[in-house]
């Protein structure tokens, strides 16, 4: 178990809690795991994983550098200029295939590289033929953006324009953009069915289709937004969908949108190797805050993002934090645009150091040197774990998972066969 002592301090007696992620009374709470309600329940020992040493980690040799594709040179200029030379393992399994108009069908961890992976033949494909348009469609604001900025950084002078369809910004302005007929719209499910609604949106001239974190938009609740975007493509078209799992329901939906699509599979484990994951014990929720307070005080932490299971509970944390003096700031749902945005910023610039976030921020997010995820309130699932910690330990550099657990009675987390 983790050692929240090791400084020799006791937890301050001042910092209180209240009981974040914990609504049952002492008496009546259910004997469970912290996903109280919903979800599945999850062994405490799923959360302990000694990390393995980086050196040992075997990469995966590319059969191809970004030259020997078959890409426009401009393009390959621009790929050249981000630095990037010899591709991850899912964009040398996958790119070509996209550049032959196959349906694909895309497995892997985060954080493999799948974003250029179709990013990069598409951008090809509308630059060779400006005619063409190109749907992505992404569960999460924060993904989509991040979509978009990635589009953004590998087509400069290109003549490649894209529109980003997403809630809690204006309205108006994408309506603007999307009647500027961009080739590439990119967006949540939800923003894009209310401009097909109204009249803005057309789907019957998207010829290729990406549908990106397909599990995670299902978790959402997206299956009938999906259904009903597909149903609006033209039957002849290029589909491309990616996934870090595969259930009954993705089969379902693989089998009615891919035609013979090409399966690329990047999953060499469950959990990332150099993240070390470890549990914390806590007795009651004031003991649980203090412990978090404690742990946040300690260098080591530089720079942490904390996972709750609701908004009111995450935006508490982190205003109960903020006033004890740590750095913090929060994104989920009831956050605005700009508000995610304005956060997300601070907390890649340094200028906060601990990011609060529901499972929003499981997936998609690309940030640097996160030294710890800390799961204040356990996930649903344990797909949801492995895309929690998955925020930190990127492009091979070592990261630490801690995931609080509660004590039953004898003083250990209660153990399930």
């Amino acid at each position: 178990m983790y050692n929240h002592h090791k400084s020799g301090r006791k937890p301050s007696s001042n910092f209180r809690g209240g009981g974040f992620g914990n609504r049952f009374p002492r008496a009546a709470r259910p004997q469970q795991s912290a996903n109280r309600g919903r979800g599945q329940y999850i062994n405490p020992s799923s959360f302990v994983k000694h990390a393995e040493p980086i050196l040992e980690i075997k990469q995966v040799e590319p059969t191809h550098q970004f030259n020997d594709f078959a890409i426009h040179d401009r393009v390959k200029q621009n790929i050249a200029q981000k630095g990037y030379i010899k591709p991850t393992a899912i964009q040398d399994q996958s790119i070509e295939h996209v550049l032959a108009g196959k349906d694909v069908l895309g497995l892997a961890n985060t954080g493999t590289g799948k974003t250029a992976s179709f990013l990069i033949p598409l951008i090809d494909k509308v630059f060779k033929d400006k005619t063409e348009r190109v749907l992505i469609i992404a569960p999460t604001r924060e993904l989509a953006l991040q979509i978009r900025d990635e589009l953004r950084s590998f087509s400069p002078s290109l003549g490649i324009y894209s529109a980003l369809c997403i809630g809690g910004t204006s309205m108006g302005n994408q309506i603007y953009e999307v009647k500027r007929n961009p080739q590439f719209i990119i967006g949540t499910p939800g923003r894009l069915k209310d401009l097909i609604q109204q009249r803005v949106l057309r789907l019957d001239t998207f010829r290729t289709v990406v549908l990106d974190e397909v599990d995670r938009m299902l978790d959402m609740g997206f299956v009938k937004d999906i259904q009903y975007l597909i149903s609006l493509l033209p039957e002849k078209r290029q589909t491309l969908l990616y996934s870090a799992t595969i259930n009954q329901d993705i089969e379902r939906i693989i089998q009615t949108i891919l035609k013979d699509p090409i399966k690329v599979a990047v999953k060499t484990q469950e959990t990332a190797a150099n993240v070390d994951q470890d549990v914390v014990h806590f007795s009651s929720p004031d003991d649980k805050l203090a412990i978090l307070h404690e742990m946040l005080q300690q260098p080591e932490f530089a720079k942490v993002i904390i996972f709750g299971r609701t908004k009111f509970g995450v935006e508490k944390l982190s205003r109960k934090l903020f006033k004890s003096g740590h750095r913090t700031v929060a994104i989920h749902g009831n956050k605005t645009q700009s508000q995610r945005q304005s956060a997300l910023r601070a907390f890649r610039e340094n200028s906060a150091n601990v990011l609060i976030a529901t499972d929003v921020a499981a997936r998609g997010l690309d940030i640097p040197d996160v030294t710890h995820v800390i799961n204040f309130d356990q996930p649903a699932t344990y797909d949801d774990y492995v895309h929690r910690i998955g925020r930190t330990g990127r492009a091979n550099s070592a990261g630490k998972a801690l995931t609080f657990v509660e004590k039953h009675g004898s003083g250990t987390s209660q153990n399930r066969s």
